[in-house]
């Protein structure tokens, strides 16, 4: 209860405060929608959310996959080879500093508006940098007694990283995966704002709004929290999979 009665509290009075203030204030719509209109609007559209919501999910969900892959196979690669890790990391911090409003417009002119392509690679690109980061960072910080150990046991490299430094990295590449899965979500719906198929929930949103419907944006814009939401939840349940009882070193290795 300690854990989620205090962020519940927070949001209903939030919710209430907002209500109040809309409804008794007058504040435009197209300014601040109040609540009950969101709401309103996001019942009624319910099954054309779930579908706008299905269509960024799934490239927010391939996007990830694949930055994830690329950034752990990166870290564990550019950590093995120093002449890796100088030409890696530049072009990865490159990469990250490249504005999402920029990248994903050329991205659209390199390949078909008709297909998911630009958008899943924004979200690759955008995974990327903080899975690589955060994973190298901690196959780094393995001790050296533990290493060593496994040098003296004529141990491979590849044997090394299996059974040292992954799983000592398991925390950090973690604390990357929670940064990257709403960056995710944020990087699918933003690269919908720049043409393609119109089928996911930044199309809808600026659809919407163009047409002065703001509390159906709005109800869209909840669509969006939630597909964040789910994905940042399913991090966390994978990290809670994947903890297990510390064991001896010496066990590990037999």
């Amino acid at each position: 209860m300690r854990t989620w009665l205090p962020p519940i509290v927070v949001g209903v009075v939030a919710l209430a405060l907002w209500q109040l203030l809309t409804v008794v204030g007058g504040v435009p719509s197209f300014l601040l929608p109040a609540p009950s209109a969101i709401a309103t609007q996001f019942v009624e559209n319910a099954g054309r959310i779930f579908d706008a919501s299905v269509a960024t999910g799934t490239n927010a969900l391939v996007g990830f996959v694949a930055g994830t892959v690329l950034g752990l196979l990166a870290a564990i690669v550019a950590v093995r080879f120093s002449v890796v890790d100088g030409l890696l990391t530049p072009l990865a911090a490159a990469a990250a500093a490249v504005p999402i409003v920029a990248l994903a417009p050329l991205l659209n002119s390199m390949y078909s508006t008709t297909t998911e392509t630009p958008r899943r690679l924004v979200v690759t690109i955008v995974v990327f940098f903080p899975v690589f980061v955060s994973t190298a960072r901690g196959l780094r910080q393995v001790p050296k007694v533990h290493a060593d150990l496994m040098t003296s046991y004529a141990a491979s490299g590849w044997q090394i990283t299996r059974t040292v430094r992954l799983p000592a990295a398991l925390p950090h590449l973690f604390t990357g995966l929670r940064i990257a899965a709403p960056g995710a979500v944020i990087a699918a719906i933003i690269a919908e704002y720049f043409g393609g198929l119109q089928n996911g929930l930044g199309s809808r949103i600026t659809s919407a709004a163009a047409n002065t419907a703001y509390p159906r944006a709005w109800a869209y814009v909840v669509g969006a929290m939630c597909v964040g939401l789910v994905f940042l939840a399913a991090v966390l349940l994978l990290e809670q999979l994947t903890r297990r009882p510390r064991t001896p070193l010496l066990s590990t290795i037999r």
